[in-house]
């Protein structure tokens, strides 16, 4: 089942009374039938393995309102205040706030084999290698390079864009103010990359971790241990990785406990990272 902990002021750990924690809690209604997780700034989502989503936490923007049209979903991701799915077709549906048209999907989006979501802004991956993005563009998040035609994963920060290439080699796109967008010179053999709000990570096939972008809460000092990471997840200010055995690892701000890692937490098969919260997923 799904566990959370962290800032807990909006109810996005799932659990009532509104309480921060900084050990973990289960979500109610959902210790069991969880496929997957993902958080936004102040909202969480789960993947049920049947197919459907369920997302509690702030509703400011309608971002808990799962459309009945959804349909069977795949996959799920989180925005500041929108979030996607993507449909067993390759179509992407979207909800929650709109005043960017974070949420206005392109009508002619198709064969899209991954989603992810930035604080306004909504990316896409199709099957031939191409992104779409859409929403905010105010520093250039959604300006897709033309030469990015070989893409094999997404993520979305505050402002900026990350893509793996099928090379192992990253491109970043958008708002650079703390040099989020520059990718390590020699960075190779990338796997997976994550968006922080100001910070970048990219996860290598031998496990180790790079991140980049801003240090100020040391969201980019990657802990020395960490050489066996399996999955990764950024949040607003801080860093999830989920290790070859199954326990997780968490570093940067944690002012309400979002990397204070749970003892004993272990058996998990997916995190996510919200603004203030931490979620992890333990195998059933």
């Amino acid at each position: 089942g799904a566990k959370c902990w962290g800032g807990n002021f909006y109810g996005q750990l799932g659990e009532v009374p509104v309480t921060d924690r900084t050990a973990p809690v289960d979500v109610t209604g959902l210790t069991s039938g969880v496929a997957a997780i993902a958080a936004g700034a102040v909202h969480t989502c789960a993947l049920t393995t049947s197919g459907g989503a369920k997302c509690w936490g702030s509703n400011a923007n309608g971002q808990l309102r799962v459309p009945l049209s959804a349909g069977m979903l795949g996959k799920i991701a989180a925005g500041g205040e929108h979030a996607l799915g993507l449909r067993s077709d390759g179509t992407v549906i979207a909800w929650g706030a709109n005043q960017l048209n974070q949420s206005n999907v392109p009508p002619t989006l198709g064969s899209v084999v991954d989603i992810a979501a930035g604080s306004a802004h909504s990316l896409a991956l199709r099957s031939n290698g191409t992104v779409a993005a859409w929403g905010r563009n105010s520093s250039g998040q959604c300006n897709v390079p033309v030469a990015l035609t070989d893409a094999v994963g997404i993520a979305g920060g505050a402002n900026h864009s990350l893509a793996v290439r099928a090379s192992g080699a990253v491109i970043a796109w958008g708002s650079n103010t703390f040099q989020q967008s520059i990718v390590p010179a020699g960075l190779t053999g990338v796997v997976q990359v994550a968006a922080g709000e100001i910070h970048s990570m990219a996860r290598r096939s031998n496990g180790s971790v790079a991140c980049w972008g801003s240090n100020a809460n040391a969201q980019s000092a990657v802990p020395a241990s960490l050489t066996d990471a399996v999955d990764v997840a950024a949040g607003g200010y801080h860093n999830l990785a989920i290790r070859a055995d199954g326990t997780v690892v968490a570093w940067g701000l944690g002012d309400f406990g979002q990397t204070a890692v749970p003892a004993g937490l272990g058996g998990i098969v997916d995190v996510a990272g919200g603004r203030y919260h931490s979620l992890a997923l333990r195998a059933d």
